[in-house]
């Protein structure tokens, strides 16, 4: 017999609780009653592990308030995401939260301004339930099951991590998966699946890093795995949770950039110390890695920490501005982005860019004199070697 009340979650709520539930950012492993939460929030720790806020189900919507205002303990209710039923909880209390104190707790402000904030806001009620509950969610249980698949396939014994946005991928983002490979049997890279639409679409993303990871890096070193980042992997609590999943992945390292959050945003040194003043607490080895720029006089990538020349000789991995180039169609210097990966980028952004584009390629490009289909990929790569030619330049 189906339940008589339900709640309605988002799919971001659903991804969250799916992530809880398999106890991929244990020790937090349920819903938190009322004194739970509140000792979370005010100590930032949960059973001897660093905890930035605490873990509540609190999700907005007239329906929703009505239904969390009427439960009583030991009710049954169903969770509703986008009309289909994906789980139960067996109610065990309710309470109210301040929603502004919560948005506070997890990114560290509550102005409204703040992107975090503002879609949060949307989202999150003044009402939290608490209890047992079970969700259906197959992408968790996939990523789960290809992780051991692989770890059986490799025999892999120390597995390093990375989570990345590749948003988008690189030449500074290769060095650091170069340099993480080479010191574990397997690489898991945490491509980042956020539920908002900014930057490049996560599949265009995932495609650009497969073409990398098959066509230059050594077979069977590398798993990349979606990784949908909620609202409470967010702001300076981030490293933290990152943490936490890499290490229930099974993973024994976590690779970070000296400007993880995004390359161009920077952590001080104060404040990356006491980040990972919080994150011994966790088994797992956090390593860090120097910012990477391209120097013109040494001419290949460098650690801003080895190299002898100053600034004004290094052009910066900044993913914003390489963002931009990308967006306006525009192919970024190869020595920012390999050209393989744009070409990727730009075909999939742009489809049906060219009308007859066979005529174009015939027209511009040398060729072996036999047709050839072409399509925009090739049209790309052939376009970024006419670039590369010194003669005339």
């Amino acid at each position: 017999m189906a339940n008589t009340k339900s709640l309605y979650i988002d799919t971001e709520a659903l991804s969250t609780l799916a992530l809880v539930k398999a106890g991929l950012i244990a020790p937090v492993t349920h819903l938190m009653n009322e004194e739970e939460a509140a000792i979370v929030d005010k100590k930032q720790m949960y059973k001897g592990v660093p905890f930035p806020f605490s873990f509540v189900l609190a999700p907005k919507g007239k329906k929703n308030h009505h239904t969390l205002t009427t439960l009583k303990e030991g009710e049954v209710i169903d969770l509703i995401n986008e009309k289909k039923k994906v789980g139960e909880l067996t109610v065990k209390s309710t309470f109210k939260i301040d929603p502004k104190q919560r948005l506070n707790n997890i990114y560290g402000t509550n102005d409204k301004s703040h992107p975090g904030v503002k879609n949060t806001l949307v989202r999150l009620g003044e009402i939290a339930v608490c209890g047992e509950y079970t969700v259906n969610y197959p992408l968790i249980t996939d990523n789960i099951n290809r992780i051991k698949n692989m770890k059986n396939k490799t025999g892999a014994k120390f597995i390093s991590s990375l989570m990345l946005a590749a948003n988008p991928l690189n030449r500074a983002h290769e060095r650091m998966i170069r340099q993480a490979i080479s010191d574990s049997d397997l690489l898991i890279i945490f491509l980042r699946k956020p539920f908002t639409s900014e930057g490049l679409r996560y599949d265009i993303r995932h495609n650009a890093l497969t073409t990398f990871v098959e066509n230059f890096l050594p077979r069977n070193k590398v798993l990349i795995i979606p990784f949908e980042n909620s609202y409470i992997f967010a702001g300076f609590n981030e490293l933290i949770l990152d943490a936490l999943l890499a290490k229930n992945h099974g993973c024994q390292q976590l690779v970070v950039g000296k400007n993880h959050g995004g390359l161009g945003l920077y952590y001080d040194k104060n404040r990356l110390n006491s980040v990972f003043d919080h994150c011994k607490e966790i088994d797992i080895e956090i390593k860090t890695v120097d910012e990477y720029v391209y120097c013109d006089t040494c001419k290949t990538l460098v650690s801003t920490h080895t190299c002898p020349h100053g600034q004004h000789h290094h052009v910066h991995y900044h993913s914003q501005s390489i963002m931009k180039l990308i967006q306006s169609g525009l192919i970024p210097p190869s020595i920012l982005v390999r050209k393989e990966v744009s070409a990727n980028i730009l075909a999939a952004l742009f489809p049906d860019r060219f009308k007859n584009l066979q005529e174009m390629h015939y027209s511009l490009m040398p060729g072996s004199g036999l047709l050839e289909q072409q399509n925009e990929e090739k049209f790309y790569l052939n376009l970024i070697e006419l670039y590369q030619t010194s003669s005339l330049t």
